[in-house]
């Protein structure tokens, strides 16, 4: 993904972007690339170090957002709530919830 882009999406400043990969390249976790359509801008790419520190990072916040969110809704209400999320990011909310009310019923039994 492209510096820039990142920084929009993450709502940085280029230069607070700059410093956040600064340390992420220094820890092993991404690495500049060039951009061979435009000498100015540069990729941030995830090294393998990188994958699975966001893979492990993924599981931790995906289970808060079950335990802390996601189960406090019924099916219904989470069929409405993945209409409205789908509709701003689609297939986000589905990769999010898959298995919240199995798990909840899971639980209680």
């Amino acid at each position: 993904m492209r510096m820039h882009d990142i920084a929009s999406s993450v709502l940085l400043s280029r230069s607070g972007l700059t410093r956040l990969v600064d340390r992420l390249e220094r820890d092993g976790y991404v690495e500049r690339v060039s951009c061979q359509d435009d000498a100015r801008g540069s990729y941030a790419c995830l090294t393998p170090s990188g994958r699975a520190k966001l893979t492990a990072a993924r599981a931790t916040h995906l289970a808060g957002v079950r335990r802390l969110f996601l189960t406090q809704f019924d099916e219904g209400e989470l069929d409405l709530l993945t209409g409205y999320w789908e509709r701003i990011q689609p297939g986000v909310f589905a990769a999010c919830c898959s298995g919240v009310i199995a798990e909840d019923e899971d639980a209680a039994a």
